[in-house]
């Protein structure tokens, strides 16, 4: 089962949830067979998966229901903090590093398993942040590798330390020169790629140790592919014990059918699982944060992400106030505007409606949405047919404006009252997360 048909399985749990008049105990154990079996798909180990069962089942039927919830409430919310849990739990979001000294991240990993576009991955983001990256490549066995990085740092803007035939076939020596390199020229964040051929963690962990000790970086991340499944939890159990620093890096999640077993492995180790690699291109990078990405598993939407990505905007203190009232629960139709201006901008419609509050639960998460752009161009033009007033206050607009915005828009009836609707349902999505509980209030606190 990929991620993919995991998110789909459990928002099918919340749409069961959403449609049924009464919680007792058959729907909860349904609801909890349908987790089951969607987990194991993913190859999610069998015990951790039993154990959430258990928790979830004590919880949803026996948890005191507060003042102005429902017990349907306390089911989801119960889905939620174990789901979270399961993949590392809530954390708070680390500060990121300092300017000006020269931060080492070391990547190790085995043969296969993405480190050289992770690395990329990585430069792009902290590019992103503000900071400058220097790349060093210390892969002097596989074939290429010096180029690839090359290619690949010409694409994110940061330059590259190595050599294309190896003066030296000691990673060591050419790890200790970049640094030092880099550092001369006060770079803020240095990231080493290594070799990848190891077959055992005996010899990664001895390889991971000399350069350790030689360069003593800030960080040892491991990259661990997202196909690895369950047996990323015994990679990421090893390097968590012998690494002095320690974090990791999910590649190829985007694609792999194993990698819900992969991040609940690597978590269940105590390891930190920092950065997800979501797609091929370099700017397909996620900093993980169990609380967000359960959400958009839920199908309820990742509005921090979202915000993020506006930010790479240069409109963004417009869909600052946007996303502000968005919080609030009033969103009119003039931001709606706004957003899907924007929006057009921010790449793969299906990757960014994922993260839009109650798409997941809507009818429209069975369409094609990265051919959806024509319709959001026609709703563009019917809301440029509208006054101002009608695009503050929807409610006024009757048939007969409806009859003049079509025509002004080159569109039907139809057509606006399809807009129409859906600008509801995204208002009553918005306004059923906010109320869902407290939960879901830390996640958007601190947003700005």
């Amino acid at each position: 089962m990929s991620l993919k048909s995991l998110k789909e399985a459990l928002t099918n749990i919340i749409i069961k949830l959403n449609r049924s008049a009464y919680i007792d105990r058959r729907l909860v154990e349904e609801i909890i067979r349908d987790l089951q079996r969607a987990l194991i798909k993913a190859d999610v180990n069998v015990k951790l998966v039993f154990e959430l069962s258990k928790r979830i089942r004590d919880k949803a039927l026996k948890a005191e229901v507060p003042p102005g919830f429902s017990r349907k409430d306390i089911v989801i919310k119960t889905l939620y903090d174990e789901l979270v849990k399961l993949l590392g739990g809530e954390r708070r979001e680390k500060p990121l590093p300092p300017k000006g000294r020269g931060y080492v991240i070391l990547l190790v990993g085995i043969q296969g398993s993405g480190k050289t576009t992770s690395a990329a991955k990585l430069a792009w983001y902290y590019l992103t942040h503000g900071y400058s990256v220097g790349l060093i490549c210390a892969d002097t066995y596989r074939p290429g590798a010096y180029e690839q990085l090359r290619q690949l740092a010409e694409k994110v803007g940061a330059p590259i330390y190595g050599f294309r035939e190896a003066k030296t076939r000691d990673p060591v020596k050419i790890a200790i020169k970049g640094v030092k390199y880099y550092k001369e020229r006060a770079i803020d964040i240095i990231i080493i790629d290594t070799a990848g051929r190891h077959k055992d963690e005996e010899s990664l962990m001895d390889e991971m140790k000399r350069l350790y000790s030689a360069i003593k970086p800030d960080e040892v991340m491991l990259v661990i592919d997202a196909a690895m499944g369950q047996r990323a939890g015994v990679l990421a159990k090893a390097f968590h014990e012998n690494a002095p620093v320690g974090s990791i890096f999910i590649a190829k999640l985007d694609g792999s059918a194993k990698g819900g077993g992969a991040l609940a492995a690597a978590a269940s180790t105590g390891a930190c699982v920092k950065f997800i690699g979501t797609g091929e291109k370099v700017e397909d990078i996620e900093e993980f944060e169990p609380v967000r990405f359960v959400s958009r598993l839920l199908g309820l939407g990742d509005l921090k992400t979202l915000v993020e990505r506006f930010k790479q905007l240069e409109n963004f203190k417009k869909t600052q106030k946007l996303t502000e009232r968005m919080l609030s629960g009033k969103l009119t139709l003039l931001d709606l505007y706004e957003y899907f201006k924007s929006i057009r901008r921010l790449g793969p419609l299906s990757k960014i409606f994922e993260l839009m509050p109650g798409f997941s639960l809507s009818p429209l998460r069975g369409l094609d949405l990265d051919a959806y752009g024509e319709k959001i161009d026609k709703w563009i033009a019917i809301m440029q047919s509208m006054t101002k007033e009608e695009l503050i206050n929807p409610k006024i607009i009757n048939r007969s404006r409806i009859a003049r915005i079509a025509r002004g828009s080159g569109t039907t009836p139809k057509d606006v009252k399809e807009l129409l609707g859906t600008y509801e349902m995204i208002n009553k999505n918005i306004k059923l997360l906010l109320r869902r509980g407290r939960i879901f209030r830390k996640e958007f606190k601190g947003l700005f």
